[in-house]
């Protein structure tokens, strides 16, 4: 992965929280139901456990997104956003070996 494409990663996360914690007002409001969030990780050919593995949610909070009984929020929702647009930045960014590779390189 190019780091340029993990630091606009990062920066999305970033931004994420800081909305979150009130520390930043939205400059948009974005929704995804059940269907955009299974499309996204169909894109990616990935299980329920896969996906919700590599962006760290329980796979039973992946089920409630993709049945509709819970929405992602915050940081969650910011990663959505970015694998929507990009799956396989997403996908490159946070695959396992590569993660601690960047990881690694960051210290």
């Amino acid at each position: 992965m190019k780091k340029r494409d993990f630091e606009v990663l990062l920066d999305s996360v970033r931004e994420a929280g800081a909305i979150r914690r009130g520390e930043r007002e939205p400059s948009r409001e974005l929704d995804f139901g059940p269907e955009e969030i299974r499309t996204i990780r169909s894109r990616l050919r990935l299980t329920q456990p896969e996906f919700a593995s590599m962006i760290g949610v329980s796979v039973g909070t992946l089920r409630n997104w993709e049945q509709g009984r819970r929405r992602p929020d915050g940081p969650a929702m910011a990663l959505l956003v970015v694998a929507a647009h990009a799956p396989q930045v997403v996908a490159d960014a946070l695959h396992p070996r590569r993660l601690s590779r960047t990881l690694r390189k960051l210290q």
